[in-house]
């Protein structure tokens, strides 16, 4: 089959640069990464209970600063949808905390009744969606840091997301759905996989979603026919995280397989794979260029594990 001069291109670019440089950034396991909307910074969360920010230099991670103040890990986090001073994370300690990089400062702790596992900010910026470990999933107004709706779901909720239009949201279960809602009520339900169906990401450019599942597979979705377009299958095991890149043209997945699989995402071919040493839990594609952002399991991995503990990775760097 001819490859894509877009396939080509990216291949030569990563060819270039096919090593991943880590940068230290916490005491403990790294959860989750995420890239601000401008794309100069990365955060990251935590099992060590802080954040920790860096700006993204010509080819490096410069740490900026550590963000204190949760009780237990830090499971995800995200940044506002257009303003690239704020992020949010979610704890265990049954608060969220929205941060501003310009202070330093925690600028809202809101209280949540659970252990919260997933949050997400809305497209428009007015809402964070909160979900925990007893599947109860909370709209916070963004502006006020009241509650606005709430669901206790009778499944297991994985990961959450509004689509591009933020006039729908989305979660995945663990019956291998995907549950289409409005307002937190539930308007459809497509069966998605034969089981657990863990995570979920949208495009930028709008015209497909992923989601992965415990059955070791990728399906790419059209968002406006709601029907699965194809299916990534080189992962061996449950697959735990994705990210568009900002074209939307490359998808990448992970597992506890030992590399990341990255998908030219019209075709479902593979375009380059990034080894790891153990399994990595997040990936994040930078929102303006081919570099990925990611991190592992690392008390696994063969390195001395006090060193190597806590470390977030770039690839595609110069």
């Amino acid at each position: 089959m001819a490859v894509s001069p877009y396939v080509q291109a990216m291949q030569e670019l990563f060819r270039a640069n096919t090593r991943s440089r880590e940068f230290p950034a916490h005491g403990a396991k790294v959860h989750s990464v995420a890239w601000s909307c401008c794309g100069r910074r990365l955060a990251s969360g935590s099992f060590d209970k802080t954040a920790s920010v860096f700006l993204l230099e010509k080819d490096r991670l410069v740490k900026e600063n550590n963000y204190r103040g949760h009780g237990d890990s830090v499971d995800q986090l995200c940044w506002h949808p257009s303003n690239p001073d704020l992020f949010v994370t979610a704890s265990g300690d049954k608060t969220i905390r929205i941060w501003d990089v310009r202070t330093t400062k925690c600028i809202a702790t809101v209280n949540t009744k659970g252990e919260n596992i997933n949050i997400c900010w809305s497209p428009d910026g007015q809402t964070i969606a909160v979900g925990n470990k007893d599947d109860v999933v909370t709209f916070i107004d963004a502006k006020t840091h009241r509650s606005k709706a709430e669901e206790q779901f009778k499944f297991e909720v994985n990961e959450i997301s509004w689509n591009n239009d933020n006039n729908m949201f989305f979660l995945t279960n663990g019956n291998g759905c995907i549950n289409i809602l409005r307002q937190l009520k539930p308007i459809q339900s497509i069966n998605a996989h034969p089981s657990n169906c863990i995570c979920i990401k949208f495009d930028p450019m709008g015209k497909y979603f992923a989601t992965g599942s415990a059955d070791a597979l990728v399906s790419l979705w059209d968002v406006d026919e709601l029907v699965c377009v194809r299916c990534f299958s080189r992962l061996d095991w449950p697959v735990r995280t994705l990210s568009f890149s900002h074209d939307g043209k490359m998808l990448a997945s992970a597992s506890e397989d030992h590399f990341i699989d990255i998908a030219e995402v019209e075709t479902g071919e593979k375009l380059w794979e990034v080894q790891c040493e153990s399994p990595t839990f997040t990936v994040a594609w930078h929102p303006k260029r081919p570099l990925l952002a990611f991190a592992c399991d690392d008390k696994d991995g063969k390195y001395d594990s006090s060193r190597e503990a806590g470390t977030v990775k770039l690839f595609g760097l110069p």
